[in-house]
């Protein structure tokens, strides 16, 4: 049977019968890795530099193969565009090759020699990955900042906190957006780990069992910023735990934007009142004029499920493979690339949205003073005068159950009142509950006093970065 239909395939000479016409169409992997172009062209230069010191190339062909594949590059506009223009390329790899041979020729089939598609594939996604990376840290060193400016503009400004949705304890503003900013340095590190164990480069590694060429592997790392080559030709080929780790360190971050999200959408409803949603990030309802609708904080938690998504197929494609290269792993290139949009297109909005919210805290400061926040105060204080504390506990208990009753706050009971409960409470005690009070008897490390707040505030801006 003739071979003329396979003869422009990176694998043609084996075969003799001619792909499936739809089986050739579903499989290639062109439609999506195409936007691997940038990673593709940045490889194969470095691989050019090495089958030259190898002597596989001269000066000369170095010279023409490097600025071909520049051309390539700048020649290619990284559209979907590109796939219906080069219907006969199976991958970005095959790609690069026939339009490199355009422009140089027959030389360009030189530069396969010594490598093969599984080491440029686990190449290409690392490069890929670690621009990801870089991307991402960027953007969450962006919010952080936004977190900070905000918390900084809050000053003293009081609201509740809660657990099991329910009002818990006074905490200053500044201390709740502080959270966040431990969680992104928590995501920062995460991120910045993840990018230190990937940098390796499996340029050398062949198809599984190293290059058949003497290779100084050393070069093409170098070339691409790499810290060292891969120390194992079959994992190099079928490693994708760099892809794994950072969908999966995303997948956490977008869980804590999710949060941050689900806060805001709770707190600009009318039944809490805690503030007003930018208008620019907003839409309104197509039936219900009055309404404004929290599309931004909505959206990010919608994708954070594509987040969660793409890692958890990456980690179920992975799972089952044996050593060393199968073509599954080519299922795993689109959830890496959807994570990536997905979590650069979150924080390309996040970090003005952000700077764009505006607290009502007289509102915040009303809930926090009513609601018997200032119980665990009012145990403190007894605790402080020497009644063990599961004994205040129930003591302050008792007290709030009257008051309850009586439709007071603790503040209103008199001394008299309290003092049926136990004979510890005195005239001190009102102003152990006060609203400041409350906040600075949380004199910890860590805790929401005013001074450790503030102190916190200036630790995180002298932080600085994200990692």
């Amino acid at each position: 049977m003739s071979t003329e239909q396979n003869a422009s395939k990176m694998w043609s000479g084996r075969f003799r019968e001619p792909l499936d016409p739809t089986f050739e169409s579903w499989q290639r992997s062109f439609p999506f890795d195409y936007r691997l172009l940038p990673q593709e062209v940045a490889a194969s230069k470095a691989h050019a530099r090495a089958i030259a010191a190898a002597g596989i190339l001269t000066e000369p062909e170095l010279t023409t193969m490097l600025e071909g594949l520049d051309q390539v590059l700048s020649q290619t506009t990284l559209t979907p565009a590109v796939v219906a223009e080069a219907p006969e390329a199976e991958d970005i790899h095959h790609f690069t090759e026939l339009q490199l041979t355009k422009i140089i020729g027959n030389l360009a089939l030189k530069l396969h020699t010594g490598r093969s598609r599984n080491e440029q594939i686990a190449t290409n996604m690392r490069l890929f990955v670690r621009e990801a990376i870089d991307t991402t840290l960027q953007g969450l060193k962006n919010w952080r900042e936004a977190l900070l400016d905000l918390a900084a503009r809050s000053e003293e400004n009081v609201m509740p906190s809660y657990t099991h949705l329910q009002r818990a304890e006074p905490v200053l503003v500044a201390h709740w957006l502080l959270a966040y900013v431990a969680m992104i340095d928590r995501d920062a590190s995460r991120l910045t780990d993840a990018r230190k164990r990937m940098n390796l480069c499996p340029l050398g590694s062949g198809a599984v069992a190293g290059a058949t060429l003497a290779l100084d592997r050393t070069i093409a790392s170098r070339a691409l910023g790499f810290d060292a080559p891969t120390p194992n030709s079959m994992d190099a080929t079928s490693d994708r735990d760099f892809a794994l780790d950072f969908t999966q360190a995303v997948a956490t971050l977008g869980i804590h934007i999710s949060r941050f999200a689900e806060e805001l959408t709770l707190y600009s409803t009318a039944e809490f009142g805690f503030l007003d949603l930018p208008e620019r990030f907003s839409t309104g309802s197509s039936a219900m004029p009055q309404k404004k609708n929290p599309d931004l904080t909505e959206l990010i938690r919608g994708k954070s499920g594509r987040l969660i998504g793409a890692s958890t197929t990456l980690a179920v494609l992975i799972k089952g493979l044996p050593l060393a290269y199968n073509k599954d792993l080519q299922e795993g290139q689109e959830p890496v690339f959807d994570a990536a949009d997905t979590i650069a297109g979150i924080l390309s909005v996040l970090p003005d949205f952000t700077s764009s919210l505006r607290f009502r805290y007289d509102c915040m400061q009303a809930a926090a003073e009513t609601g018997y926040l200032n119980a665990m105060a009012a145990a403190t204080y007894l605790s402080n005068k020497g009644v063990p504390f599961r004994k205040a506990h129930e003591i302050i208990g008792n007290a709030v159950r009257h008051a309850l009753e009586t439709h007071r706050e603790l503040n209103d009971l008199t001394l008299d009142e309290l003092q049926t409960f136990s004979e510890a409470f005195a005239k001190d005690f009102f102003k152990a509950i006060t609203l400041e009070a409350t906040l600075d008897c949380h004199d910890v490390i860590g805790g929401t006093a005013r001074t450790r707040v503030a102190e916190a505030l200036t630790a995180a801006r002298a932080k600085g970065g994200t990692a």
